[in-house]
């Protein structure tokens, strides 16, 4: 039991909102008390240069973290697939995202009601159905895309190493020491786009072993701005988020990207929230002794659509939750 109140630190459970009600900012934990921000990092500073990005406001960081709160939320209120996470096709935003997406003119949705985003009041969050190749899952909210961003520009490598070490479990190792930074002046801006400017980085041999893995996934969401606004130009260059990923798989825009990676790469996802999960639920970091409960975990909940209802049974039913001491 105690094990469980750890585990599951929520209220008792209280009566699900009437259709129609809108979501504001702090409505989006659940009634085990997990939340998107207890298993991914959703920690955002405040941008230091406002001159550079002036539409990075207090009320924008806060919207951008209450749509993954939300999206997170609804894959597990409604046991939907945990690969949903990856690729889902709705999002939820209130007037200020709308604007930051562009998405004003779209139909949106709140519990199953047709209505105008421009009848959102507020911090009012509505789920709307996303269309077009532009978002689709986690990575394309603009809370990840800020999250790894630089503080004036987008940055691919911080994009693809957290991808790798966040959703798929195999983080890169650490630059050699002695490697030189990207140039960030002026003159080196005007030379080219920030994707050839990192071609020409990476040709260097010390440098290709490690970029060849994250770039071509942060490149696939170049067109997100440091603050994860669509675009189509860096500076006075086009940009292009096409790539093919080390193993040979191709894709054309962002939403193909996020398709991609639950097709070829979702079991590797699962493990690793899988991995995340069963660390949250225990209190400590994994040693080699839970491989095993990972594995079956990781089988148990393939083998059943990967429902995140299973993934929260399956941690439960392991022998170092149930027989775990207390902090």
């Amino acid at each position: 039991c105690s094990s469980c109140g750890f585990f599951f630190p929520g209220p008792v459970p209280e009566p699900v909102p009437e259709p129609g009600n809108g979501m504001t900012c702090g409505e989006t934990r659940d009634v085990t008390g997990l939340s998107g921000a207890d298993v991914l990092p959703l920690s955002i500073e405040l941008q230091t240069n406002f001159e550079l990005i002036p539409d990075f406001d207090e009320p924008l960081r806060q919207a951008m973290v209450t749509e993954t709160e939300l999206f997170f939320a609804e894959v597990m209120r409604r046991d939907r697939s945990i690969l949903d996470l990856l690729d889902a096709r709705f999002t939820y935003v209130n007037k200020r995202l709308a604007r930051h997406y562009q998405l004003e003119g779209i139909q949106g949705q709140l519990e199953g009601i047709q209505g105008q985003l421009e009848g959102i009041q507020g911090d009012q969050f509505r789920r709307v159905q996303l269309t077009g190749d532009r978002r689709a899952g986690l990575l394309t909210h603009a809370s990840i895309l800020t999250l790894t961003s630089n503080p004036t520009r987008t940055s691919p490598v911080k994009r693809g190493k957290w991808i790798l070490e966040n959703l798929l479990g195999t983080p890169p190792p650490d630059p050699p020491p002695g490697v030189e930074e990207l140039p960030e002046d002026e003159q080196a801006a005007a030379t080219g786009s920030l994707r050839e400017r990192m071609i020409a980085h990476r040709e260097k041999p010390i440098c290709a072993s490690c970029h060849q893995l994250m770039d071509p996934l942060g490149f696939g969401f170049e067109n997100f701005d440091a603050i994860g606004a669509w675009r189509d130009r860096d500076g006075d260059f086009p940009v292009e988020s096409a790539g093919t990923l080390p193993s040979g798989e191709q894709f054309a825009h962002p939403q193909a990207l996020s398709r991609l990676l639950r097709s070829s790469r979702g079991e590797q996802f699962s493990r690793c929230l899988t991995e995340k999960m069963l660390t949250y639920a225990l209190g400590r970091g994994l040693e080699f002794y839970d491989r095993c409960a990972v594995d079956e975990i990781t089988k148990s909940i393939a083998d059943r659509g990967h429902r995140f209802s299973r993934l929260i049974v399956e941690v439960v039913k392991t022998e170092a939750f149930q027989y775990r001491e207390p902090p």
